[in-house]
């Protein structure tokens, strides 16, 4: 299951013409539109310092997909759309749980952003590059340690790849 699909328009066109290049950015903007769900959901799980790191961490998921949407249209794009509810990989009844979702949702964008970097060049691969890096910093935050590879789950030693997928849209059967 992932949460790379190509949308049909109004018209059956697809969304996406092919390139690797706006496959990738489309796959990075759902997982951002995952990211600030997610971040909804456990922001009011927490407080003091860590709602405060939440706060900031949902307003810079926003202006990622903000800004992935933009960049989707400017490759001739339509960009993927927001789910109107994801699938959570557990449960988030307190903050404990709240802190582990936070580490997964930047674990997944981090994901998405390594794919991204493989696909683009130039001033796209930087701010590609920028992305995961902020992802991964702040999954290590989350987490209070960090991984050897961060987006890329299959290199870490004794992970499990279908653990760290993207968050799902709820009822979605793979199909989309």
């Amino acid at each position: 299951m992932s949460t790379r699909s190509i949308r049909r328009s109004d018209d059956g066109a697809d969304s996406a013409d092919g390139s690797p290049e706006l496959t990738a950015v489309q796959a990075a903007l759902a997982a951002e539109h995952a990211a600030v769900y997610g971040y909804g959901v456990l922001g009011g799980r927490l407080d003091g310092k860590q709602g405060a790191e939440a706060r900031s961490a949902h307003g810079a998921h926003r202006a990622r997909r903000d800004a992935l949407a933009r960049t989707a249209r400017d490759l001739g794009g339509r960009p993927v759309a927001s789910n109107a509810a994801y699938a959570l990989p557990f449960a988030v009844p307190d903050g404990p749980a709240a802190v582990r979702l936070a580490a997964v949702l930047e674990d997944r964008v981090a994901g998405a952003y390594a794919d991204l970097v493989r696909a683009t060049e130039g001033a796209r691969r930087k701010d590609a590059a920028g992305a995961l890096r902020e992802a991964a910093v702040r999954s290590t935050r989350w987490r209070g340690g960090n991984v050897a590879f961060p987006g890329l789950a299959e290199r870490a030693a004794g992970a499990d790849p279908a653990a760290t997928g993207p968050v799902e849209a709820a009822g979605a059967d793979g199909t989309r």
